[in-house]
């Protein structure tokens, strides 16, 4: 994807996360428009599968979603880490647990009509515990869910978060004829 260059931009708010612009752009129609975006890092998430044929879902309170949400163990990619490994450094912070083997299941695009975010979808499996390291502005609770559970889940909306959705179903299409490695 090619990153379209703005006529002229204006920076209303940079805080520790995210950039707020108004940018003026000239669109492939011709059109110029300004538009509002908010500038993200992008993210990485892990589709965390056992042996068992388990996934691991945190039930996490957020905040701006007003209540708790079920998601794949994700974060905010730090500058000049690669995508996987934040999916790793993830992983083990926040569901105390590692991966042998990953595999790419693609990226997903959070609201491109307003964010830049891209987040990275990894299929974690080989998992072996690890220590957790919750931040203090994190409530999380771990869960290890039959992975068909969790699919049936996002297909029936009780998972409405997009990455843990989207990531599941891509992990149930990359593993369908694949037997779960140790």
């Amino acid at each position: 994807m090619r990153a379209m260059k703005p006529l002229s931009q204006t920076v209303h708010f940079t805080g520790r996360v995210i950039r707020v612009t108004t940018d003026e752009v000239v669109l492939p129609n011709g059109h110029r428009a300004e538009l509002e975006i908010v500038h993200h890092p992008g993210g990485a998430a892990a589709v965390a599968v056992d042996a068992e044929r388990r996934v691991c879902l945190l039930r996490q309170y957020r905040y701006a979603a007003d209540g708790w949400l079920w998601e794949l163990p994700a974060g905010k990619l730090e500058p000049r880490e690669p995508p996987l490994g934040t999916a790793q450094r993830e992983l083990a912070e926040e569901a105390g647990v590692r991966a042998r083997h990953w595999t790419s299941l693609g990226t997903s695009l959070s609201s491109p009509g307003v964010f830049t975010e891209v987040l990275h979808l990894f299929l974690a499996t080989g998992i072996a515990p690890a220590v957790t390291a919750h931040e203090r502005a994190e409530v999380i609770e771990i869960h290890w869910l039959p992975f068909e559970t969790a699919c049936e889940w996002a297909l029936a909306g009780t998972i409405t978060d997009s990455k843990t959705a989207i990531g599941l179903l891509r992990a149930r299409f990359a593993i369908s004829n694949t037997p779960v490695a140790d």
